[in-house]
């Protein structure tokens, strides 16, 4: 783990029981989740739709944690003016989902939101080395986006492997987040590879013994043993 990148536990709101929200992210923050994981679904990019405006709305007011907007949406950035109203934001929009990802990450952060970029499992890190000089976090994702609950897929490991050593040698300030299938058994193979943020779903608001322990959990299992 990069001494400049503590490990952050960001749990993903998607497997959130959402008649208990505002009471699960209190839970979340005070079992020490370092941001909230908030995912927008359009019904093109992906096949579901998902949570708009107004739910971020409800969980700006219910938490202080920072929030990822993860945008699996076309053209992201349409969003960007209604969302900079959101404070503590990063947004984090896919390559995948525009034709000109940089002027997507200009517009997001002319807008004042932090700016992130995203790579489906498909899409290799050539599709996006033009953006690291102007994002604050690559995601990978290391399941297909759009639904929760599936499997890590452990062939992405190289993937972020890749990225971490470009993040080492010529962006320090780079987070490298995963998102996909983390919980207790793939957390430390993530990190060892290289990530510093890890989103998990279901390993956190799924765990058998409560939202703070699944983020203790996973903590503890990213840890370095050395």
């Amino acid at each position: 783990m990069p001494a400049n990148h503590p490990l952050k536990i960001s749990p993903s709101i998607l497997s959130a029981d959402f008649g208990w929200l505002g009471e699960q992210l209190a839970v979340a923050e005070a079992g020490g989740a370092d941001e909230i994981h908030f995912d927008v679904m359009d019904g093109q990019f992906v096949p579901g739709i998902t949570f708009g405006f107004v739910v971020l709305q409800a969980v700006r007011a219910a938490t202080r944690l920072p929030i990822d907007v993860h945008m699996m949406v076309m053209e992201p950035a349409r969003y960007a003016a209604e969302y900079s109203t959101i404070s503590d934001l990063t947004m984090t929009a896919h390559v995948e989902s525009t034709n000109d990802i940089d002027a997507t990450l200009d517009q997001i952060t002319a807008s004042g939101i932090r700016p992130g970029v995203t790579l489906n499992p498909d899409t290799p890190i050539s599709a996006i080395t033009s953006t690291l000089g102007k994002v604050d976090r690559v995601l990978v994702m290391t399941v297909t986006p759009g639904a929760g609950g599936q499997s890590f897929m452990a062939e992405m490991l190289p993937k972020i492997e890749a990225l971490a050593a470009l993040r080492d040698s010529s962006y320090p300030g780079l987070e490298i987040a995963v998102d996909g299938g983390i919980k207790v058994d793939t957390a430390p193979l993530a990190a060892r590879a290289g990530a510093t943020t890890l989103i998990s779903g279901s390993g956190i608001f799924g765990h058998p013994h409560g939202i703070s322990a699944g983020i203790a959990s996973i903590r503890a299992a990213a840890r370095p043993t050395h």
